[in-house]
């Protein structure tokens, strides 16, 4: 390190400003505006170069943090951006879209403010493409073999370019117009904008990906024939099945899963219009009392497009206590730790409460309401307390639970099992009981983080020695790893 002293230093931790609320609640750009050099750079100085380096563990990606913080605290932007570049496709989504375990692994996290580790990626990886040192890798030379990946998020993505990248022929399979998944779909502009997405697919094509949209498997093309067509099929399909609310009331108009409301918002938004899977979950929160279930990333996403939108109030219901500011004594460092956050759609404004409990929807043909209880522990898990019932105003109830797996695949030619937890069924090296066909990302994992997804697509990629008999490319994780415990 160019500076041994520097967390001595430099002790305070600076974030880069965030747009002012009531200027942005006009449009749905970023929130966070650009780092300035200067300060990214102090901070960069923080990194204390660590004997053993927590921060790789924390990330699934295994990024070479401590070298690239050095390289840019010394002005070696491009050296910063090829060390990035070697572990992580795509650092500018998961800069914005990672809950960052990495800080919470951050050695100096235990007793100051963790390195600023996502602002310093987000500053590589932009002022890579400002300078233009993205650009397309095309193989030199083709294998003959074909892959074909199903699903375009960022599992099939990552995938997708580490297999054309070694030289195979790769076609990404998409149900939706255009590809990304819930990239492009389900997180707002004002988290991660699409002309980013873009970017990256039209990167993908120049290298030789090909894409097929609006293509569903059982339905459009049987797996059967893609099978035939494919020497090897990677399934990144995702977790897309949310997790449901069965309570009364359930049938009324005007609840519907968070992710069916975002998606809709985000295909509004980006001017195109709705398909007809989705025609019917259009739903503008303009004028309207809106309650969200969950406390999620998704619930919080759903708090700052309702903002947008107009809603006339918003409030946020979570079943269990308020987290506290700190880490509990149950999570100690190096885990990453359930801590109370605001982000940048609470701070917009809005309601949060705890402790809430929903027993009942309540209206005719339309939610006009929820019944809710206060949340009482007993050994037999989280109840509704008896006589705490109280009624809050709703005209749209989005639930934001959490999601419970991938949709099944019922064609023989791919009868993929689901293990005990709603996911496909796979081995450590993520192949399947059928030989060729892989899983990765959460289709296999489940619910997880967008950083676990490309660990797990570049992993899978690496399976090509099924096609070739060995492989070039990295495999960072296995298929049943975990994060720090």
């Amino acid at each position: 390190m160019v500076d041994t002293h520097g967390f001595l230093k430099v002790r305070e931790r600076e974030l880069a400003p965030k747009r002012p609320v009531a200027l942005r609640l006009m449009d749905w750009r970023e929130v966070v505006e650009r780092g300035d050099a200067a300060v990214i750079g102090r901070q960069a100085s923080r990194c204390m170069d660590c004997g053993v380096s927590f921060c790789h563990q924390g990330c699934p990606l295994g990024n070479l943090i401590p070298e690239w913080n050095d390289l840019t605290h010394r002005g070696r932007s491009r050296e910063a951006i090829d060390r990035l570049h070697e572990t992580n496709n795509f650092p500018e989504f998961t800069g914005r879209a990672c809950p960052a375990p990495c800080e919470s692994a951050c050695v100096l996290g235990i007793n100051q403010p963790a390195v600023t580790i996502k602002q310093i990626e987000n500053h590589i990886i932009d002022e890579a493409f400002e300078r233009g040192w993205v650009t397309p890798q095309p193989p030199a030379r083709l294998t003959g073999k074909t892959v074909a990946v199903v699903g375009s998020g960022p599992a099939g993505l990552a995938a997708a370019q580490q297999l054309t990248r070694a030289g195979h022929t790769v076609a990404v399979y998409e149900r939706d117009e255009a590809p990304g998944g819930l990239l492009r779909f389900g997180i707002p502009d004002f988290k991660l904008e699409k002309a980013l997405v873009a970017r990256r697919i039209e990167q993908l094509k120049a290298e030789g990906t090909r894409f097929r949209c609006g293509v569903e498997l059982g339905t459009d093309m049987s797996w059967g024939e893609l099978r035939r067509r494919f020497d090897a099929i990677v399934i990144a399909t995702g977790a897309p099945v949310p997790r449901e609310l069965a309570l009364p009331g359930r049938e009324l108009s005007g609840i519907m899963p968070a992710m069916d409301f975002l998606v809709a918002a985000n295909r509004v938004q980006s001017g195109a219009l709705p398909s007809a899977e989705h025609a019917g979950s259009v739903v503008d929160a303009a004028g309207k009392h809106v309650v969200v279930i969950g406390g999620g990333d998704t619930g919080a996403d759903c708090v700052g497009t309702a903002h947008r939108q107009g809603a006339l109030s918003v409030t946020s219901l979570a079943i269990g206590k308020q987290p506290g500011v700190l880490r509990p004594t149950g999570q100690p460092w190096p885990t990453h730790p359930t801590i109370f956050e605001v982000s940048s759609s609470h701070e917009e404004g809005g309601h949060r409460e705890y402790l809430a409990s929903t027993v009942e929807f309540v209206g005719k043909s339309a939610v006009t309401g929820l019944r809710v209880a206060e949340t009482g522990f007993t050994d037999s898990g989280r109840v509704p307390l008896a006589g705490t019932e109280r009624l809050i105003a709703a005209d749209l109830v989005l639930i934001a639970l959490g999601f419970t797996g991938p949709e099944a695949v019922d064609d023989p030619a791919v009868a993929l099992t689901m293990n005990s937890e709603g996911s496909f069924e796979r081995a450590r090296d993520f192949s399947t009981d059928h030989p060729g066909v892989f899983v990765a990302g959460d289709a296999g994992r489940g619910q997880s983080l967008i950083v676990w997804a490309i660990a797990e697509g570049r992993s899978a990629a690496a399976a090509d020695r099924y096609l070739t008999g060995g492989t070039v490319l990295p495999s960072p994780v296995g298929a049943f790893d975990r994060a720090f415990a």
